[in-house]
């Protein structure tokens, strides 16, 4: 079971670390994988759109362009996204139904959580590389959670 700061101190020169701004919503603290990557602006149809993949160990990363006005995701997609083989989300925007979502084995990482719901139009981008936190996020790179935080390398690290 690997460690952020384990693993940081092991790979300085290979990792990035993100700024602190991110809270725990899901019921796992501690995940990782390679990322899939959108970005919306208050609006979750890509998101459904990246749920009809099998998730096989991904992690979801979302630019939500740091929106607090409505949540990205809630329970429903929480849950899907578990079902669906996925190991985590990583959202710069807000989550909803955080009690229900705490109670899912997966990784959930966003900024707040707001009950307000999104929009389904389907602006945004799915698979292009998006910075937030003082890194970019690039697909198919490695994403590692914990407790500690949040750290992206270029390959998967021991």
């Amino acid at each position: 079971m690997f460690k952020t700061a384990d693993l940081y101190d092991a790979h300085t020169d290979e990792v990035h670390v993100v700024a602190p701004m991110l809270r725990h919503f899901g019921g796992l603290q501690r995940f990782c994988g390679p990322m899939v990557t959108l970005k919306v602006y208050e609006d979750n149809l890509l998101v459904h759109e990246q749920l009809a993949e099998s998730g096989a160990g991904r992690v979801i990363v979302i630019d939500g362009a740091g929106s607090l006005r409505a949540a990205i995701v809630g329970d429903i997609l929480v849950q899907r996204a578990k079902d669906m083989g996925y190991s985590g989300y990583v959202i710069n925007g807000c989550v909803r139904d955080v009690s229900d979502c705490g109670r899912i084995a997966i990784g959930v990482m966003a900024l707040a959580s707001n009950p307000t719901r999104p929009k389904k139009k389907g602006f945004g981008e799915r698979g292009a590389p998006v910075a937030f936190g003082g890194v970019k996020f690039t697909p198919g790179e490695w994403l590692y959670a914990d407790e500690d935080g949040v750290l992206v390398c270029a390959r998967k690290l021991d």
